[in-house]
């Protein structure tokens, strides 16, 4: 049976105003009807280059050459991508090959009710009457798990949550039935919960609608849940190629060999946090940084509606140089309790201390004098810093606003040490945010944060949207980073790994409720909770024969419950 796609000998190169860069560089691959193929690599390897090229989505920068011979759903025709005209371009996208992109925030429009998104393309491809494409839009909602798709095709992407987001760009890819499915980073800033649904969805395009898939990814855990073949490239080659429980099992490059030993798994904090324990111990019994008793946040509701709970009835403490874990799916209320640490948000009943001040009821004037003491790690760096400053101004701003220095100018030396104990070059303080790549950013973003020397810093899915090189590099700076600084921690995250390479003790939350609290080995080790052990399930390992076995007890779970 033909290739879906093959690939031969394609390079990849744009026009900067520094010369030409080739971002691919003589890749050939293949794909199999119904075949699923991972491509993996850290950021800047090539992999979405590669991916984009398939459906002729390459910016006017680039030149591409070598040969994308894509094969229609009906095996009649074959085309060279490369050398297709836009017209025909606009024929073969979402009839033969359609993609998933990696944010459906923005893949989506927010002014259109998400049916007339869905019905744009059997519009662009047939002469389909309103009627016939508003019920092939509700019939592909209904397949791909959205509830109630007669009443929320007409639904805008706001009222939707990220999962389902993910999901009706699913199905916006799949409503013409193309023969191959390009998928980049489909489930990169989604919880484990829900990662493991849309897994289940795109395996379930692959078996019910037959679709190829190409899977852009850095999670070697999702590789290995879904993956048939993997490709590992670097520095736009590709260095192996193997079918997954090979690759996974006796992988031949010295790359993909640091590719995987940078994937944390459960268990490998262990050691760390006991000596952390052991010296935390002999330390006097200091006031907890942090500490909450029956906290409840109530968000108010609009026109007439109820107001929302978002965190119920929870206690927990932050005791000095301790990091604490806070765990949960989207909508737990991790970040609620964040911001309401910081001071960014009220606290509507029961009582939180921070750093001695009483949140519930605080006037901005009281918590003033203790902000200094507090640092904020953003999740996504790339929004959190101004564009038009320099990364040494950003860096510099918060010695400025709280007086520790007359101007950024004035803070540069002190810019400089912050960017050295990030592992940054000096040099690196001229440039703009947009001239860093993902990782630096975060880097940067940790400097500015210990710019104060806090007693508290709070990150907020800081390597949720690294690749698996770059997150491991961030998490050992911030270990190191805290031993040296010994600040208290309150470290928000998904997922459950990197959560227990970090943290003294994790708290999990569901439903706004903290239904589980102990040290990594109690609560990931052997936990007790139901909804604990359904978040343990749905996390994929980088191990295809385990992840397997693990998919089957999640199943097996989620019957019991349901």
């Amino acid at each position: 049976m033909s290739d879906v796609v093959t690939i031969d000998n394609l390079s990849v190169t744009f026009a900067t105003d520094a010369g030409a860069v080739k971002a691919v560089d003589d890749v050939s691959l293949r794909v199999s009807p119904g075949e699923v193929l991972a491509i993996v690599g850290e950021s800047g390897s090539g992999k979405t280059v590669t991916a984009k090229t398939i459906l002729g989505l390459l910016p006017e920068t680039a030149t591409a050459s070598g040969a994308v011979v894509l094969r229609s759903k009906d095996g009649a025709n074959e085309a060279d991508v490369i050398s297709l005209s836009k017209k025909e371009l606009r024929e073969v996208r979402g009839t033969d090959v359609a993609m998933v992109f990696q944010e459906p925030s923005t893949a989506l429009n927010p002014v259109y009710q998400v049916g007339w998104q869905i019905a744009e393309g059997l519009r662009a491809h047939g002469k389909l009457s309103k009627k016939e494409a508003q019920q092939q839009a509700i019939d592909i909602l209904r397949r791909v798990g959205i509830p109630e798709p007669e009443k929320r095709v007409k639904y805008y992407p706001h009222q939707f949550s990220g999962g389902q987001k993910q999901r009706i760009v699913i199905a916006m890819a799949l409503v013409l039935n193309p023969g191959l499915i390009v998928a980049d980073e489909p489930t990169t800033a989604l919880d484990v919960t829900v990662q493991a649904e849309i897994l289940d969805l795109l395996r379930r395009c692959r078996d019910e609608f037959g679709a190829a898939i190409v899977l852009i990814t850095h999670n070697m855990g999702v590789v290995a849940d879904l993956a048939d073949r993997v490709a590992v490239m670097y520095q736009g080659k590709v260095v192996e190629e193997a079918d997954a429980r090979t690759l996974f099992a006796a992988p031949q490059a010295e790359y993909t060999r640091k590719l995987l030993a940078s994937v944390p798994r459960i268990g490998q904090g262990l050691i760390a946090t006991q000596d952390r324990a052991i010296a935390r111990a002999e330390r006097p019994e200091e006031a907890p940084v942090v500490s909450a008793r029956d906290l409840r946040i109530q968000y108010p509701g609009r026109l007439g509606r109820p107001g929302f709970v978002a965190v119920d009835g929870v206690s927990f403490d932050i005791r000095p140089g301790e990091v604490l874990g806070l765990v949960g799916e989207s909508g737990s209320g991790k970040t609620t309790i964040g911001r309401a640490i910081a001071g960014l948000g009220k606290v509507t009943d029961g009582s939180l201390k921070v750093l001695g001040i009483e949140m519930n009821g605080v006037k901005e004037r009281q918590f003033r004098k203790v902000r200094s003491d507090i640092g904020f790690v953003f999740q996504d760096p790339a929004s959190s810093f101004n564009p038009l400053l320099t990364i040494a101004d950003c860096v510099a701003e918060p010695l400025v606003v709280h007086g520790r220095a007359s101007s950024p100018a004035a803070a540069r030396g002190r810019v400089d040490e912050l960017l050295e104990a990030v592992q940054l070059p000096r040099s690196y303080g001229d440039r703009f945010p947009h001239e860093l790549s993902g990782g630096q950013r975060q880097r940067a973003s940790l400097a500015r944060a210990l710019a104060l020397e806090p007693t508290l810093l709070i990150a907020d899915e800081p390597t949720s949207a690294l690749d698996v090189s770059v997150q491991a590099r961030v998490l050992e700076l911030f270990a190191d980073l805290q031993r040296e600084f010994g600040f208290a921690a309150l470290f928000i995250s998904h997922d459950l790994a990197v959560v227990d390479l970090l943290a003294d003790r994790i708290a999990v939350l569901h439903r706004g409720k903290l239904v589980e609290e102990g040290t990594g080995a109690e609560v990931l080790g052997n936990p007790r909770e139901a909804y604990t052990q359904r978040l343990l399930a749905s996390l994929p390992v980088p191990d295809p024969v385990e992840q397997a076995d693990r998919r089957e007890a999640l199943r097996a779970l989620q019957a019991d419950s349901a």
